[in-house]
């Protein structure tokens, strides 16, 4: 299949799955569309594609195409205007103990006992489970020259992960893991305010925080971060 995807760029080939059952909502059938592997997408149009509503999955750039289906709508922060709520400074301050190193690779021995259990913990009805070291190999390690590791330690034991994409004027945010006995310490409000962080000490101008779906839970915490803009008809306009 071949869509044009914005007129400023040529036709770009698609590759459809089949329909499937939805992950995040009941009764609902999902189809996503996958930019052709055989093209070769650089950071430039990443990030071009990303302010069109595409996401990463490993070595994959998709988008929701579900016929008669709008629910999935991306959102993204624009860090220079971001202000965070008493829960989220909340957040950070108790916090304070948790060193947070930037890296371009990680142990992935060290990581996927983390990971396997915040698959187990979060998302077992989910379609990333049952996790498997295969599985997080392929949708983790598969980097590209812009991905970068934020670690999270206490006392030097790795408790969380955030993976990010930096594109020319924007983060994205690929995927955050926990240590689900640290769920008090709401390392994934940390995860996006650190993120936030750095694009604002990168000077970019938006963190892309992937698919904000109102009638799942899982998918609205996004509403918390303001202003948070959604890709509405083409258009992004500021969540009210």
């Amino acid at each position: 299949m071949t869509i044009e995807i914005a007129p400023e760029l040529k036709s770009i080939r698609l590759r459809l799955t089949e329909p499937q059952a939805c992950s995040y909502l009941d009764d609902r059938i999902a189809t996503t569309g996958f930019v052709d592997p055989n093209i070769a997408v650089d950071n430039q149009l990443y990030g071009r594609l990303s302010a069109m509503g595409f996401r990463r999955s490993g070595n994959h750039l998709y988008t929701p195409l579900c016929g008669g289906c709008n629910a999935c709508v991306s959102a993204r922060i624009p860090v220079a205007l971001f202000s965070p709520n008493r829960s989220q400074k909340r957040c950070s301050k108790g916090n304070a103990d948790v060193a947070i190193r930037h890296t371009s690779s990680i142990d992935f021995d060290e990581h996927y006992p983390v990971y396997h259990e915040y698959i187990c913990d979060r998302h077992e009805n989910g379609d990333m489970y049952p996790p498997s070291r295969e599985q997080f190999d392929q949708f983790l390690g598969s980097v590209r020259d812009c991905t970068t590791f934020l670690e999270f330690r206490v006392a030097n034991r790795l408790i969380g992960c955030a993976v990010v994409d930096v594109l020319p004027n924007a983060l994205s945010a690929i995927y955050t893991y926990f240590d689900p006995l640290c769920s008090s310490r709401s390392l994934g409000t940390l995860a996006v305010l650190r993120q936030v962080a750095l694009a604002q000490e990168l000077r970019l101008k938006y963190l892309y925080l992937g698919y904000w779906i109102a009638d799942c839970q899982k998918m609205r915490y996004k509403t918390n971060y303001r202003p948070l803009e959604l890709l509405r008809e083409n258009a992004w306009q500021i969540y009210e």
